[in-house]
């Protein structure tokens, strides 16, 4: 009888979700639509959401200017306990986790700049930072290069800079993760492209990857091939699907706005999953770029929420 209620829970939400986001957009009331909507899915989805599907708080940067507490006790109120986030504008590693404690959410990875990476004398207060916010995770999302250029010299930097970095943070007992955004996969040498460099020249003992599928796939690239070729190297995963029949380029942009629910643009999330889970990747975080991430993460959860129990 618990299962049928549990199950019967899952599709009452994914009815009264859409609907009341539906009378959000006709009302004059769209934030009382938007709290009663969070409100009566929360206990459904809560029950369900594993421990390993989180957010990327950069979805939520906007409302997070506006109201940080209350942007973070509506992402506990999703049903989602574990985010990737930044030491917080304006607060420090003990405020910033003092601020999720009370919201009721952990940090396993805390996103930093390739700029302090590239310097030995930031590395002790990474550490502290990490240590204190609870991360394992250290997670760099960009190589500095010059406009839409990105050259071989460029790779070759950043997986010196990744391998001493890397190796210092793995000695503190954190793993460090690069984040391609799309520009890496241009091509090399014959049948590579510039990414197989960085993968083949760090050392997967203190340099690992996250992958965003978005930019895996707007370059042209597969995810599910890539998490094949290079199985022991992803660790995490973004999760964002693409609005279908978008173009995509190699040069790390798009339009935020091509960000839509997961489950209803081009990728195949199911495939990308069920690959994920067989080579272990560890997490999994949303994460809606769009001006309309709050309506779309809770329905992104109802959908990927079934695919990660499905082993």
């Amino acid at each position: 009888m618990f299962e049928i209620i549990v199950k019967s829970r899952h599709y009452i939400a994914l009815i009264i979700l859409p609907a009341l986001f539906i009378l959000k957009k006709i009302s004059m009331h769209k934030h009382f639509f938007l709290s009663l909507a969070i409100c009566l899915c929360s206990q459904w989805i809560a029950a369900q959401v594993p421990d390993n599907l989180g957010v990327q708080l950069y979805s939520f940067r906007n409302e997070m200017k506006k109201d940080l507490e209350g942007t973070l006790k509506m992402v506990k109120g999703m049903g989602l306990t574990t985010v990737e986030t930044s030491v917080f504008n304006g607060k420090n590693a003990a405020e910033t986790r003092q601020i999720l404690d009370k919201a009721g959410l952990k940090a396993v990875s805390m996103g930093v700049g390739f700029d302090d990476l590239a310097k030995p004398e930031k590395w002790d207060t990474m550490v502290m930072n990490a240590r204190t916010l609870g991360a394992k995770f250290i997670m760099c999302p960009w190589i500095p290069h010059n406009g839409t250029e990105f050259t071989i010299e460029d790779v070759k930097k950043a997986a010196a800079v990744f391998n001493a970095s890397g190796k210092a943070l793995k000695k503190k007992g954190l793993q460090l993760i690069y984040h391609p955004h799309g520009y890496e996969f241009r091509p090399y040498l014959e049948n590579t492209l510039l990414f197989d460099y960085l993968v083949n020249n760090t050392n997967r003992k203190y340099v690992n990857f996250e992958m965003d599928i978005y930019w895996i796939k707007n370059p042209g690239q597969d995810p599910v091939a890539w998490l094949r070729k290079y199985p022991k190297r992803w660790k995490a995963m973004h999760v964002k699907d693409q609005k279908k029949g978008v173009p995509g380029n190699q040069n790390g942009q798009s339009d935020v706005e091509w960000n839509v629910v997961a489950g209803t643009g081009s990728l195949d999330l199911p495939a990308i999953f069920r690959e994920a889970q067989k080579i272990g990747v560890e997490y999994f975080f949303i994460e809606d770029e769009s001006s309309h991430s709050v309506e779309q993460v809770p329905q992104s959860i109802l959908y990927l929420t079934p695919l990660l129990k499905k082993k």
